[in-house]
């Protein structure tokens, strides 16, 4: 029964600090100056325990599934959620719509695509994040089940995302939102797919997002650097999983260096909409969030960045393993929530 395991799991979690690192091997876990939360260490250490290199497709999705089964966090009040369906080049993309019960008419919808790799994954993953985000800006915000590889490899996911997003500009007005404008985000993946359609709206001269959100963003398929290899093991995301993304999301003859792959190699970013950038600490893919974060900055986009140094890669599917976790998107949320209500940078 899942109400009794999650109640076990959180009796688990709720123990002193001292208590938990000496359940997670007695030695808390470090890098770079920072500390990982003692929680989060313990479910690390009781992953590392269980995992199996090999494990078949469909189990490795139920694991993401139930990660958020077990620490999604709880329903939010005041917002409802509806299932809407957008007209894609060959099919029905599926969403769910978060719709606040008190609406702001002025606030510009938010387009979010889920963490996985392109590989699992799906809206349960963010459904705290994008019904506080609903809640705080009194703006709709739709979350996006894009495909999945390896039955649909790159682009199949971006392509949903992208009819998503411009399905949503038009749209925008119906459910309450500002007319003919829309804003996109994602944590992982999802980020990834939110900087590639800012990128790809600029060069198209198509409307443009209002601005991006970017959590964790893996920008770059070719990234060498030296988090890579610092956080290989760190969880959830480890090389051994990167690489399993890798070998199933990219078709035979793509290139990683496709721009729509790595946005973070794309030479000229200038007149790119403003960015919120959120990092991990212990995450493989932060240096390159942070590169990326900072290339903005420097081709005069508006960014406003913040690194969470005791979490790892993937926490918004997990809010409820660590105070630190759930506070962390709480703070993107009204951070979010504010941009979308034309107060970026204030939250």
């Amino acid at each position: 029964m899942l109400w009794l395991r999650r109640a076990l799991v959180h009796l688990a979690l709720s123990r002193s600090d001292a208590a938990l690192v000496k359940a997670a091997g007695g030695v808390p876990r470090t890098g770079r100056g920072m500390t990982l939360d003692p929680r989060i260490q313990l479910i690390e250490f009781n992953a590392r325990a269980r995992t199996q290199a090999d494990l078949p497709l469909e189990a490795r999705r139920r694991q993401v599934e139930g990660l958020s089964l077990l620490f999604g966090g709880g329903p939010v009040s005041g917002v409802r959620k509806q299932r809407v369906y957008v007209t894609g080049r060959s099919h029905s993309v599926p969403a769910d719509l978060y719709v606040p019960t008190v609406r702001d008419n002025s606030a510009t919808m938010l387009v979010y695509y889920h963490f996985g790799g392109g590989v699992v994954g799906s809206p349960l993953n963010c459904a705290r994040l994008c019904a506080l985000i609903a809640k705080y800006s009194g703006a709709p915000v739709m979350s996006v089940e894009y495909r999945l590889a390896p039955e649909y490899k790159f682009p199949a996911g971006l392509e949903d995302a992208t009819a998503a997003y411009l399905w949503a500009v038009e749209n925008a007005a119906r459910f309450g939102a500002s007319v003919n404008k829309a804003a996109v985000g994602g944590d992982s993946m999802g980020g990834n797919f939110a900087a590639v359609i800012a990128q790809q709206m600029q060069q198209g001269r198509q409307p443009k997002p209002a601005f991006q959100l970017l959590i964790y963003p893996g920008v770059d398929f070719t990234s060498e650097t030296a988090s890579m290899r610092e956080f290989a093991s760190a969880f959830p995301l480890t090389s051994e999983t990167l690489e399993y993304f890798v070998a199933n999301y990219l078709p035979e003859d793509a290139d990683p260096a496709d721009p729509r792959l790595s946005p973070g190699r794309t030479q000229n970013l200038a007149g790119l909409p403003p960015a919120l950038v959120y990092t991990a600490g212990f995450d493989m893919l932060l240096d390159q969030g942070e590169a990326y974060a900072e290339r903005l900055r420097q081709a005069g986009v508006k960014v406003q960045s913040a690194r969470f140094d005791s979490l790892p890669h993937g926490f918004v599917a997990f809010p409820s393993a660590a105070p630190a976790a759930e506070a962390a998107v709480k703070r993107i949320a009204r951070e979010t929530a504010a941009a979308m209500k034309g107060k970026f940078g204030r939250a």
